[in-house]
């Protein structure tokens, strides 16, 4: 009697597997630039999570390729893209909580204090610049950085996944009937 193998691989298995690990090097990146005192918000430290995060998704997309039938759909990309996003994103939010919140209450300070810098660079007014600051001021507590950090992560990430299954997907030219 003949069994049909089901596939070793699952979309949710995929994204899962690669998000953890997207999760674990977005924390070593963290506390490693953290610890060199850059800045995150701007230059290299804004953007070197991203070709990081699209090697990390190729590779998901790669071991579903090489470890399922062979093919990947763009519904099949996008919900390994899904759940990669979801995993790696709760995983490093929850880190980046307990750390702004817990280890190191300065953080959000010194976000204000380079907004408020920039500001000044702008030429704003000493007045404009406490006005800024009172109505960002509401947003820059650890619970709405973690809150909206999760938004914006999930958005940005579905989008570049978007984009790279476009690339990435391998339909099979015979589907099961």
């Amino acid at each position: 009697m003949e069994e049909s193998a089901a596939p070793s691989v699952t979309t949710r298995s995929a994204g899962t597997r690669y998000g953890v690990i997207m999760a674990v090097i977005s924390i070593v990146m963290f506390v490693g630039m953290t610890v060199a005192g850059m800045d995150m918000t701007s230059g290299i430290g804004r953007w070197l999570g991203i070709p990081v995060f699209l090697i990390v998704l190729y590779l998901a997309q790669k071991y579903f390729l090489d470890n399922g039938d062979g093919f990947m759909s763009y519904g099949q990309g996008i919900g390994i893209t899904f759940w990669f996003s979801l995993i790696s994103t709760v995983i490093y939010i929850v880190f980046f909580y307990i750390y702004i919140k817990f280890i190191d209450g300065s953080f959000v300070e010194t976000i204000k204090q380079q907004q408020m810098d920039e500001m000044a660079q702008r030429g704003m007014s000493d007045e404009q610049i406490e006005q800024s600051m009172n109505i960002a001021g509401a947003f820059m507590t650890p619970e709405m950085m973690a809150a909206f950090g999760f938004l914006g992560a999930m958005f940005f990430d579905m989008l570049c996944g978007v984009v790279l299954t476009i690339f990435t997907q391998k339909n099979n030219p015979q589907p099961a009937i």
